[in-house]
């Protein structure tokens, strides 16, 4: 049975930092990609970033870019999302997701390319 947990969120004061991590389990996950994506309430889920689990390529949404990290280790089969300068418009659940090698990096911002969810950790940014 495969499984994505989450762990990490919390309350943190603007400027902050927290990382979230995403235990893998059940299944090989070498060469899938990890994504990243948030929501928040009455707004439609959002792509974080991903990286390839094979070669840790990573991408993200550019107004995360500088400020967020995604990283894996192989040996504890676990994804992390660092995440510094930590503003309150990133209150959101964070979900971690998991989607087999697709044709476009494109693809990998659409939340319905990806197999396997996580059941998110909430992460609250006061001002």
């Amino acid at each position: 049975q495969v499984q994505l947990v989450e762990s990490g969120g919390g309350l943190v004061q603007a400027g902050g930092s927290l990382r979230l991590s995403c235990a893998a389990s059940g299944r090989t996950f070498s060469s899938y990609y990890m994504g990243w994506f948030r929501q928040a309430p009455g707004k439609e889920r959002e792509f974080v970033g991903f990286i390839r689990w094979s070669n840790g390529i990573t991408q993200y949404v550019d107004h995360v870019k500088g400020r967020f990290t995604i990283s894996r280790d192989n040996a504890k089969n676990t994804v992390y999302l660092q995440m510094n300068s930590l503003k309150p418009e990133d209150t959101a659940v964070y979900f971690c997701a998991a989607a087999r090698p697709l044709p476009y990096l494109r693809d990998y911002e659409d939340p319905e390319k990806y197999a396997y969810w996580g059941q998110g950790t909430q992460v609250t940014v006061s001002s």
